[in-house]
């Protein structure tokens, strides 16, 4: 068993998150392995603290529908930066498309929220449930070359489902739920 051990190759852990909010705390495995440009992004708003004081302030729902103006139906939480942060996002990062990465939005996905093609820049998203429209080809976003996936939800996820469920004007959670801090756990 011994021998075993030493001749076993080192795997580098991808790196790991916590996101520590009003409701409770989370964490998150990020896959920098198949999205390192997208990882590398969000990590550095991490390591500068942009997220602390950050806040959920969007929650996508099938029940109650809150999302009448759309034929392709989602489920997904959104979380942006500390608005004192506003204005000071980085460049935006070149979309790795789950067509390259094999990344999809399944049920704990953590993905970048864009406009257009190579526009993200700090918020994100999480899946609830599996999200196949937001992949490359889907039809949420009328490019068809869907969202940048970069890692999933490892831990805690009934804070997430209660993120989720949180009350709600149409899309807009009343009120937002605090992003304390998230922090880097291992590399």
């Amino acid at each position: 068993m011994l021998a075993f051990l030493l001749l076993a190759p080192a795997w580098a852990a991808e790196p790991v998150v916590v996101v520590r909010t009003s409701l409770g705390e989370f964490a998150i495995e990020l896959d920098a392995t198949r999205a390192p440009r997208t990882v590398a992004n969000f990590l550095q708003y991490v390591e500068a603290g942009h997220y602390t004081g950050g806040i959920f302030h969007r929650t996508v729902r099938l029940e109650p529908d809150n999302q009448p103006h759309n034929d392709v139906k989602i489920e997904v939480i959104q979380a942006s930066v500390n608005p004192a942060q506003a204005g000071a996002d980085l460049a935006p990062v070149a979309l790795e498309r789950t067509r390259d990465t094999g990344l999809l939005h399944r049920d704990g996905t953590i993905s970048m929220a864009r406009d257009g093609p190579d526009t993200a820049t700090s918020d994100f998203f999480l899946c609830l449930g599996d999200q196949p429209e937001l992949d490359y080809g889907g039809q949420r976003n009328p490019d068809g070359q869907g969202f940048a996936a970069f890692g999933r939800v490892i831990r805690g996820f009934a804070v997430v489902r209660a993120i989720h469920q949180s009350p709600a004007d149409k899309q807009v959670l009343t009120p937002p739920v605090r992003i304390l801090n998230i922090t880097l756990l291992s590399e």
